[in-house]
């Protein structure tokens, strides 16, 4: 039996990413409600940021094999470029471990130069994982093909792989023009969407829809503000957000955020909890800011949106908190769709705003009569290659939906991006819902 001392690092980072994941799901179930909220965000942020980098110590070992080792020991590892391209490595994926560790220390009004190269960084990393493995198993499957089995190639030895030169170049390509996408102001989308029992006098009612700003180590008042002068342009008669505003606590952030006082739709603006906020276990500081601005959160709520032409005329639209709430134990939170739709009369459309594609399915199999969802949490999947394992983990993905015979859903691809500057295969979104009476 092998000892521990004597396992691969790859091992041997497996085996501590299985130990913190462990401790998370421990910290999860009995000490959630044991830990004050600012002890509970501090070890939260401290196991995931952990748990991250021993997953990638295995795929930064596998990295330097693949671009730095294997030059070694062709005759380019004797040329003058050679040291500075192994500093250059190291130094890449320096920047890409410490991207997770930014969220406890690097978060304010603007973004720090550090947290951005550093996120840029685990974007690049992701790229490049994933060419390398995929040219890998390419070569792998071309041997086999061959009849080549596993036997060393014919070519000289002292000539450096194509696969990690290819990679290389794929990743860096990739990564501009990622970074050139995330760049450009989000895109407006109009979007008409039929909802039934809505009164002929709200038609062409304007709803606004804003997803996934992700307030924190790269978006900070600087982005807010122009998405708030792209809103206030189109002349909304509701804003709604539907969660992962922010990555940081309420105070911390209070700088950043103060361009949504600005928002002032004639029907009201509001706010419902994505998965994020529960990270920054500062929900209650969030809300009482966002009603500063005079944000409504609906917290398992609704409100009526009344006709501006008849009070007799109106909608329910309804908010539910984010079901990671549930998973966290969040002490007050959790998705209670039942009391979220509380008074809202089924000879009326419902609207329900949900954060997460997986709870507008539940709400549909709960209560088939809600006419419409917004949601978000998808990003569209933000970059290549993760939006196959987006688009696979959630039942909608991006787009317009019809489920049923008079029921919608809009998922929204994300008005910003999470850490990584980069938008590759999706693009940021503000969504303009036009209502149509039937």
């Amino acid at each position: 039996m092998i000892s521990f001392k004597q396992a691969s690092l790859e091992a041997k980072a497996a085996v501590a990413a299985g130990v913190v994941f462990l401790s998370m799901m421990l910290s999860r179930s009995y000490l959630s409600e044991k830990l004050d909220l600012r002890m509970r965000r501090w070890l939260l942020r401290l196991q995931t940021a952990l748990f991250a980098n021993a997953l990638m110590l295995i795929g930064s070992l596998h990295v330097w094999r693949s671009i730095v080792t294997t030059f070694s020991r062709a005759s380019v590892a004797s040329s003058f470029c050679f040291m500075p391209w192994k500093i250059a490595v190291f130094m890449f994926l320096a920047l890409a471990h410490s991207s997770f560790f930014t969220l406890l220390f690097l978060v304010a009004e603007e973004p720090y130069f550090f947290s951005l190269a550093a996120y840029t960084c685990l974007g690049a990393y992701i790229i490049l994982i994933f060419f390398l493995f995929t040219l890998g198993s390419v070569e792998q499957a071309y041997k086999l093909l061959a009849g080549k089995g596993t036997k060393a190639g014919t070519g000289n030895k002292n000539r450096p792989a194509m696969k990690p030169v290819l990679a290389v170049l794929l990743t860096v390509v990739l990564t501009v023009v990622g970074l050139l996408n995330a760049s450009q102001p989000p895109a407006v989308n109009s979007v008409e969407v039929p909802v039934h029992k809505l009164s002929s006098t709200m038609n062409n009612l304007k709803v606004v829809l804003l997803s996934d700003i992700h307030l924190g180590p790269t978006v900070g008042k600087t982005k807010l503000a122009m998405i708030v002068k792209m809103v206030k342009a189109l002349k909304p008669d509701i804003t709604v957000i539907v969660g992962d505003l922010t990555d940081s606590e309420a105070e911390i952030l209070r700088p950043a955020v103060e361009p949504l006082g600005e928002l002032a739709s004639p029907l009201g603006t509001y706010f419902v909890t994505g998965n994020h906020e529960y990270y920054t276990s500062d929900v209650s500081n969030w809300f009482e800011l966002l009603k500063s601005f005079n944000i409504r959160p609906l917290h398992n709520e609704n409100v009526k949106i009344v006709s501006p032409q008849s009070t007799e005329d109106w909608f329910c639209l309804a908010g539910v908190d984010d079901i990671e709430a549930d998973v966290l134990r969040y002490s007050g939170h959790g998705m209670d769709l039942k009391r979220a739709l509380g008074g809202c009369s089924s000879e009326h459309a419902i609207v329900l705003l949900a954060h997460q594609p997986v709870a507008a399915k539940w709400a549909l199999q709960e209560r088939p009569d809600i006419n419409l969802i917004l949601s978000g949490h998808t990003h569209g999947g933000q970059i290549f290659p993760l939006n196959a394992g987006a688009y696979l983990l959630n039942p909608f993905f991006v787009g317009l939906y019809k489920v049923g015979q008079s029921t919608f859903v809009y998922v929204s691809p994300g008005t910003m991006y999470f850490g990584i500057p980069m938008r590759l295969g999706s693009r940021a979104e503000i969504t303009e819902i036009i209502l149509r009476s039937p």
